[in-house]
């Protein structure tokens, strides 16, 4: 594939995730995809197979894109994965501040609206959340081995609770509210995380729902 040709895809894979976030994928429209893409329905299918497989590869492009934000944020602070994930959601705390077709998880926002007569796409993306919770299973557990989290603290169930708390705090977004209000939620859940560091065990012995292994 040639780099134009490749770039026009990027471009329209841009396109169709912007529409398909905005609208959802049963309200968007083939005519739709055509003004937006800018391209007849044949060409459309040519390229992408048809609406279902564009859907799916506009999927496929906010999981990279969101995994490659949160992998920029946690480079910023080597050697310590829960600072980084900790900036991470503060960095989320400015959702409101930005201009997005929507301020919730693509992701979620499909699993919602998705139901058996989609079911590749729904199964795309049941694995693309369980791969962003394995992600973040991995820095928790990465945390114990360096040493920064206490070893008695189970990953699986941090990493669990913190997708669980990033799904959350987007939809806590949707709402109408104050940007600050969402700034506001995202400091107490990046508190909670710095709490954790081995550095900081006087809060972490009194924090009374800490997740052990059971």
């Amino acid at each position: 594939m040639s780099r134009a040709t490749l770039h026009n895809r990027q471009d329209s894979l841009d396109r169709a995730l912007q529409l398909f976030w905005q609208k959802g994928f049963h309200a968007t429209s083939l005519k739709d995809l055509e003004k937006a893409l800018d391209m007849r329905p044949g060409s459309i299918y040519a390229a992408f197979g048809s609406k279902d497989g564009l859907f799916q590869e506009a999927l496929e492009h906010y999981a990279h894109k969101t995994t490659v934000e949160l992998e920029r944020t946690l480079n910023k602070h080597h050697g310590s994965p829960l600072l980084g994930l900790a900036a991470y959601l503060r960095l989320l705390g400015g959702i409101r501040d930005q201009e997005s077709p929507s301020r919730a998880c693509m992701l979620v926002k499909s699993l919602l609206e998705l139901g058996e007569r989609e079911h590749a796409a729904l199964h795309k993306v049941e694995m693309m959340l369980a791969g962003i919770e394995a992600y973040f299973i991995n820095c928790f557990t990465e945390s114990q081995r360096i040493g920064e989290l206490d070893g008695r603290l189970d990953p699986v169930r941090l990493g669990r609770r913190l997708q669980a708390e990033v799904m959350g705090l987007r939809a806590f977004a949707q709402r109408d509210v104050d940007s600050a209000a969402v700034h506001d939620l995202a400091e107490d859940m990046a508190l909670s995380l710095e709490a954790l560091l081995i550095d900081n065990a006087d809060s972490l012995n009194n924090t009374d729902d800490i997740i052990k292994m059971s």
